[in-house]
């Protein structure tokens, strides 16, 4: 059987399967059998940072995802992202190892701080950063309608947009000249997405327009755009906000969306959102894409807890004393006084049930809460890159079966729930 080989998914509904281990593929894809109708698949996904800390190559990363298609025989399309690129070498080892969605973080280039400037202050940094936002006069005073969303480009307004994204927008734009390069070199099409979502405050609607007209206007082909939505997008747990609120916040950006290209709107630190798929589903009209990596590293300490409960508590033990640390580059509000170590939980399904949660006890349509699990998310790194990794790694290997199920379960209710809203 011929090895698959990803292609561009465009404007198609689309889903990313994270796998930080390399043994998670055929299970995303049992999942999609399962329930993907309607919605394309990203199995290879990985970002530089997250192959850093488990010691993975862009190559591995590639090869393990159509290693797992071919697995379960699967001969359907899918993309491939090389995740939170942020330099030169990124894109080159990327390019390489044949990715073709080329996921840009200019975060290192936001000014986190834009939103809280006086006045005085926001003119101070205008000045520092003119030369990089000639677009400034192209905005500043006009009131723009944009698929039936008003949108209000103030001197404040415009001050603050070029401030906290002005080199930002610069720096995506050259690193996407670099990926076009790259891909024309080897004779291969590409598409880009734009990720903003990594700031303290929400994207405004007048600083989504003018990013994503400046990315179009210098000819990059985006097709996915992940603003900072309202509300608490933590890592391993649902949703946390108002979802009436959201649904309106998400309404009118997929209208600037619609209006400006059309280009997916893109959710990262998608897992377990399930409680808001459906209002991104209909409010995109289906041009979405969700981003999820850490839970399918928590799906399979899932299989350690049913298959070999004392390397589930030695995983537990570990992390609880490397959480502090490793959570600094996470959003995430879990504390370990919320979970009792696991010293203190007899019942192994107790234990699971504290640091993982149970579907059936779940309502449909919610994702999980428990704050157990952002505390095994985030020391993923710290565990599998010792001795606990290489168990675990080992004990997936010998339960392949299992932890297919599990991952089929876990994921097709991702997919039902943004079904619901297409």
């Amino acid at each position: 059987m011929r090895q698959p080989a990803p292609v561009c998914l465009g404007l198609q509904p689309s889903f990313g399967f994270g796998d930080r281990i390399g043994l998670a593929t055929p299970g995303h894809v049992a999942a999609m059998q399962r329930a993907g109708d309607g919605i394309a698949p990203i199995y290879a996904q990985q970002s530089i940072r997250e192959m850093t800390r488990t010691g993975r190559s862009p190559n591995q990363v590639m090869q393990d995802a159509l290693t797992g298609m071919q697995a379960l025989g699967d001969q359907a399309i899918t993309g491939a992202d090389a995740d939170h690129l942020k330099t030169i070498e990124d894109v080159s080892r990327t390019v390489d190892a044949g990715f073709c969605f080329f996921t840009i973080d200019p975060s290192d280039y936001v000014d986190q701080l834009a939103d809280d400037y006086n006045a005085s202050q926001l003119r101070e940094k205008f000045a520092t950063v003119a030369d990089q936002v000639r677009w400034f006069d192209n905005y500043c005073g006009t009131t723009q309608s944009l698929d039936q969303v008003t949108v209000e480009f103030s001197e404040e307004v415009c001050l603050r947009a070029a401030v906290k994204y002005g080199p930002a927008i610069a720096h995506a734009i050259s690193l996407a000249d670099v990926i076009r390069k790259a891909n024309q070199a080897v004779g291969r099409d590409y598409e880009i997405e734009l990720s903003v979502d990594e700031t303290m405050q929400p994207t405004t609607l007048a600083e989504h327009a003018i990013i994503a007209h400046e990315c179009l206007a210098s000819g990059m082909p985006l097709v996915s755009l992940a603003p900072r939505f309202i509300g608490d997008f933590e890592k391993g747990v649902d949703y946390k906000g108002d979802l009436e609120a959201l649904q309106a916040s998400l309404d009118a950006h997929a209208a600037i969306a619609s209006a400006l290209g059309p280009y997916k709107l893109s959710l990262h630190s998608g897992s377990d959102k399930l409680s808001m798929y459906g209002a991104l589903a209909r409010a995109t009209n289906g041009k979405f894409h969700v981003k999820t990596a850490g839970t399918s590293y928590l799906e399979a300490l899932r299989v350690a807890a049913r298959c070999d409960e004392d390397l589930f508590r030695r995983i537990v033990a570990f992390s609880r004393t490397h959480y502090e640390t490793d959570r600094a580059t996470y959003h995430v509000s879990a504390t370990l006084d919320e979970t009792p170590p696991e010293t203190e939980v007899a019942d192994p399904r107790q234990l699971e049930r504290i640091y993982l949660e149970l579907w059936d006890e779940v309502p449909q349509g919610k994702g999980f809460v428990a704050p157990g699990r952002q505390i095994l998310h985030c020391t993923f790194g710290s565990v599998l890159s010792g001795v606990l990794g290489k168990e675990l790694v080992q004990l997936l290997s010998s339960e392949k079966a299992t932890y297919t199920e599990v991952l089929a379960e876990h994921f097709a209710r991702h997919l039902q729930a943004l079904q619901s809203g297409m």
